[in-house]
């Protein structure tokens, strides 16, 4: 029988999620003296995909795995099973089998189950929608491996059995790359630091701003503010920490902070925070202040066009993706006026799809582009990458894959040699 364990459980106390099966051959065991349950560590594996972060591959490792024949690992070796909970509402997300498409081993001995993933493979999101509160929700995963067949013991060819599984904490690369601060004001955000750190007057610093469904959840008696979903949910700041990018830019910080709701809820209330926290960056590193670059994706792409409006002086670039100017007449809570679309001078490159339903083109990103003075705009028609087609609001996509093309130049090549 297996007992529910949370992920937050798991990190903080390293609890069993799983065992071996009984294969019914006599069998070498593989747990070494002294070494009981939790001997063999279970880390999955994240990848932040173009529609979100999956859980890509588990990563076995145990001294045990030592005497273990390598040619006897298959890909039948083990089978997984992953019950995903969202930690606010108690729902199971899903609650599946998960499909092992190849089986290795490292150099230094630890055995890599590959997953079946990708866009709209079931069971592989380490997020929930909250469709209810238009929150991204990092989710609890339980993985459970058991294993199937036989490995087979170096020298001897007896059976090994592996026993004891515990899993360890989500581990995402290219996540893991950016550290967790807090502002003064307790703005959550994230920052990536750069190997190199640009010319003699310091390094870029890209700001990233995320869409509604990443911010926090602190209505309803909800109190989540994780610091986690404007990574995971896309790749809009991770993009800009590619080495493509940091080539580009020849070395760049990238600020990814958390609104502790939405953007578009207080755009006024949010302006003075996001600047506190480029404040706080700068004052830490060495930034170079005329390369300041904003970016946003639709809650997100409204509040680069704000902290354009706010602070005209700061800021190298503006790229609005997909963004909201609000209703003309002023009915929504956030606005962008005219005048203001008028006034702006920051070199602004604003991208968007023909066949996006949640923040009308025409309305919106067609619009400022025809107000802003000099202004680029790529407008594709619809959002496909890599042989998907993705939602039509989803047009961050391309930024994040520096697709957007003008005069022979890409958006981040044209971002990198831009200065205030």
């Amino acid at each position: 029988m297996r007992t529910p364990i949370t992920r937050r459980t798991l990190l903080a106390s390293g609890a069993a999620v799983g065992a071996s099966a009984l294969l019914g051959t006599p069998a070498a065991s593989a747990t070494p003296p002294g070494h009981g349950s939790g001997a063999i560590l279970v880390t999955p594996v994240g990848e932040v995909l173009d529609g979100g972060e999956q859980v890509t591959a588990l990563v076995l490792s145990s001294r045990a795995l030592d005497h273990v024949d390598r040619s006897s690992l298959t890909a039948a070796s083990f089978a997984v099973h992953v019950t995903a909970t969202n930690p606010l509402s108690g729902e199971i997300a899903y609650d599946q089998d998960r499909v092992v498409t190849a089986a290795r081993w490292t150099r230094r001995g630890k055995i890599v189950l590959e997953l079946e993933h990708g866009w709209e493979v079931a069971g592989t999101g380490t997020l929930q929608y909250m469709g209810e509160y238009g929150r991204n929700v990092l989710l609890d995963l339980d993985h459970v491996i058991t294993q199937t067949e036989p490995l087979r013991a170096r020298g001897t060819g007896r059976p090994v059995v592996l026993d004891g599984f515990r899993q360890g904490r989500l581990s995402d690369p290219e996540v893991d790359a950016f550290s967790h601060h807090a502002t003064a004001s307790g703005l959550n955000y994230r920052l990536y630091a750069p190997e190199r750190q640009g010319g003699r007057h310091g390094a870029a610093l890209v700001v990233w701003l995320h869409g509604g469904g990443e911010g926090g959840l602190r209505t309803n008696g909800y109190d989540y503010y994780d610091n986690e979903a404007q990574l995971r949910a896309n790749r809009g700041a991770l993009g800009f920490a590619t080495p493509e990018a940091q080539d580009a830019f020849r070395g760049a910080y990238v600020l990814a902070p958390q609104a502790t709701s939405a953007w578009m809820l207080d755009g006024d209330g949010f302006a003075p925070l996001i600047l506190e926290a480029i404040e706080e960056v700068a004052a830490a590193h060495r930034i170079d202040a005329s390369r300041v670059h904003v970016v946003g994706c639709s809650n997100g792409g409204y509040m680069s066009l704000k902290m354009v409006a706010e602070y005209a002086d700061r800021f190298a670039t503006s790229v609005p993706i997909c963004c909201g100017v609000g209703a003309r007449d002023g009915s929504d809570t956030y606005f962008i006026s005219d005048a203001e679309l008028a006034a702006t001078r920051t070199p602004t490159w604003l991208v968007a799809s023909a066949d996006d339903t949640t923040l009308d083109p025409e309305d919106n990103t067609v619009y400022a582009h025809e107000r802003i003075e000099g202004s680029v705009m790529s407008l594709y028609d619809s959002v496909t990458w890599d042989g998907n087609t993705y939602p039509g609001h989803w047009s961050w996509i391309y930024v994040a894959r520096n697709d957007p093309r003008h005069d022979g130049r890409r958006i981040w090549e044209w971002m990198a040699a831009t200065r205030r």
